[in-house]
């Protein structure tokens, strides 16, 4: 209680300076290191620092000055920097973390689903139409009734349909992202605005689900998703940037400083989006000093030549706000939609193996060129036959390219053929993975693949980090939620609520790597780690105060909320 108080009087003594920060571009990164002045501007003091530094992975006390880390130690090494107008925070043993780094989320969209229908959680279908007609009676006729997050395993397997919508919809159209976004479920009205009937062609790389009959469920796969894309009302600039704002504000609240934004690109979706939302939202939010974290950008991968003219242009850093990361593409689904790429059909779809979205030929020469251009890059795969696919890919980018540090990304590396752990630490390639994906896959990839396969090949975070990947956590938010401190707990304990055992106990992680992978292998796998993911001399004082007063209460029992957040020294939460 006397750490909470302490950190309440200091979000109070610290106001103008955190407008300091926000209402100008990062003073950090303009400024010489070490700065000048002899004197911190703050020090912890009585804390228990876990720096994810191995030089020194533990310290009782941080100095910072000019919003970056200027020493940590012990108090008494410290005591040189306090000066007449040094602020000090003892925490009495709180337990203090490098703030969190979550390697994959779509920022502005959860920002926006935060304000729209809230289906996650749903548990059945009465619930399901119940939150619909709630919002429907707000809209005028005519207005788009727009949500997401549900899952249908939750509520027994069986999915949503047009008719479940239809008599409490008829003059609204509804559209419903399913939590994976490779799904969605529009009303009868959505679909004859959009132009859908039964004799509508499956696009390439998208599924319109339909009725023995052929008539359309309102189901949409993948790139069939884009039918409704292409006729529902647009998001306005400003609604995508209030949306930015809304997205910041959550994340401080979880802890996170700094995200990995694989921006609005989905199968289906336009290409300029992301690039919309990079000149009208993040260079605005940066113009008007409105950044609250630190993000790395990632594009459209079609589009890799305007990234490398921007990168050569501008630098890969704007700031220390907004950071050009790479590029972005996605060779298949996901397991919930039926569309992630397996080598063996799904159990409850005989001849159905998922989707390949790409042709492996345009993505080696997209991929070649980008790689050439000194691109990261960054590729979904769920299934073991797309990630499969890929480490052959990646194979010949190195054999043509030649050897350097590319880091490159898979994201998800969900289920795994044998062997396929191993193939990672080959080329260092990043496991960009989301622990929390698991609590939504765990009760239902059995009855999709299999109980054999799913417990053969899913989620092998601790096989990946024995075959040398270097291991990324993050959310994939809005698809789950962005919240760092239960994804550490569920890659150590696997544990579903109501479940006895374990999910695959031997994937289990220990806390030092979980943490890592939320930190500073994090930040290694944006290229970031020289700046952000451990509290080290010179790295930016971006970090989280935990309510836990010791070590062992902290690794007993993780948190489920931090008590602040701290981004360039100052508090930025709560």
């Amino acid at each position: 209680m006397a750490a909470r108080g302490a950190l309440l009087a200091a979000g109070a003594a610290a106001l103008a300076a955190v407008a300091a920060v926000f209402l100008l571009p990062d003073p950090a990164s303009r400024l010489p290191w070490p700065p000048r002045g002899r004197f911190a501007d703050m020090i912890l003091a009585n804390a228990t620092i876990y720096t994810a530094d191995p030089a020194r992975p533990f310290a009782a006390a941080m100095a910072v000055r000019a919003g970056r880390v200027l020493r940590v130690g012990t108090y008494d090494s410290l005591k040189e920097f306090k000066g007449r107008h040094t602020y000090e925070l003892n925490l009495s043993g709180n337990v203090v973390l490098p703030g969190f780094i979550d390697s994959h989320v779509h920022l502005i969209d959860g920002g926006l689903q935060l304000a729209r229908v809230p289906l996650r959680g749903v548990r059945s279908k009465d619930e399901f139409i119940s939150r619909v007609q709630g919002a429907v009676r707000d809209k005028h006729p005519g207005g788009w009734v727009r949500g997401g997050g549900w899952n249908n395993d939750f509520w027994g397997g069986e999915f949503p349909t047009a008719a479940w919508l239809d008599d409490i919809s008829p003059d609204n159209p509804v559209w419903l992202s399913r939590m994976d976004g490779h799904m969605g479920l529009a009303n009868s009205l959505a679909m004859k605005i959009a132009g859908i009937d039964k004799n509508t062609n499956d696009p390439v790389g998208g599924t319109i689900v339909r009725t023995t009959e052929r008539e359309p469920t309102g189901l949409l796969v993948d790139a069939a998703m884009k039918l409704v894309f292409d006729v529902v009302r647009e998001d306005s600039v400003n609604e995508r940037r209030e949306a930015l704002l809304r997205a910041s504000r959550h994340a401080l609240m979880r802890g996170v400083t700094t995200v990995v934004d694989v921006g609005s690109y989905f199968p289906g979706t336009s290409e300029e989006q992301t690039w919309q939302d990079f000149s009208d939202v993040y260079e605005w939010a940066h113009s008007m000093g409105k950044m609250m974290i630190r993000v790395c950008l990632f594009f459209p991968m079609p589009t890799w030549p305007r990234v490398s003219d921007l990168i050569h242009e501008r630098g890969r850093s704007l700031s220390g706000w907004i950071h050009l990361g790479g590029v972005k593409a996605f060779l298949d689904g996901s397991l919930g939609s039926s569309s992630a790429w397996f080598y063996e059909p799904y159990e409850d779809a005989p001849g159905d193996y998922g989707l390949q979205l790409l042709d492996m030929d345009v993505l080696l020469n997209a991929t070649l060129e980008s790689d050439k251009s000194g691109l990261q890059v960054a590729i979904h795969a769920i299934g073991d036959k797309a990630n499969d696919m890929l480490l052959d890919m990646f194979d010949k980018v190195v054999s043509l390219n030649g050897t350097k540090d590319r880091r490159f990304r898979i994201e998800h590396a969900q289920h795994l053929s044998p062997g396929a752990a191993k193939r990672f630490g080959e080329h260092g390639i990043i496991a960009s993975v989301q622990p929390d994906h698991l609590l939504d896959d765990a009760d239902s990839a059995g009855k999709k693949i299999g109980v054999e396969r799913a417990e053969r090949s899913s989620y092998l975070f601790r096989s990946l980090l024995a075959g040398g990947a270097h291991l990324a956590f993050g959310s994939d938010w809005p698809v789950s939620d962005i919240y760092p401190l239960q994804a550490i707990k569920t890659a150590m304990s696997r544990q579903l609520p109501g479940w006895e055992a374990p999910w695959i106990a031997t994937e289990r992680l220990p806390l030092d790597d979980s943490l890592k992978a939320h930190t500073i292998s994090a930040a290694y796998a944006c290229f970031l780690d020289h700046v952000v993911g451990s509290l080290a001399e010179g790295k930016y004082a971006d970090f989280v105060v935990l309510p836990s007063t010791s070590w062992r209460e902290f690794a007993d029992d993780i948190p489920g909320h931090v008590l602040a957040t701290y981004v360039n020294g100052k508090q930025a939460y709560p």
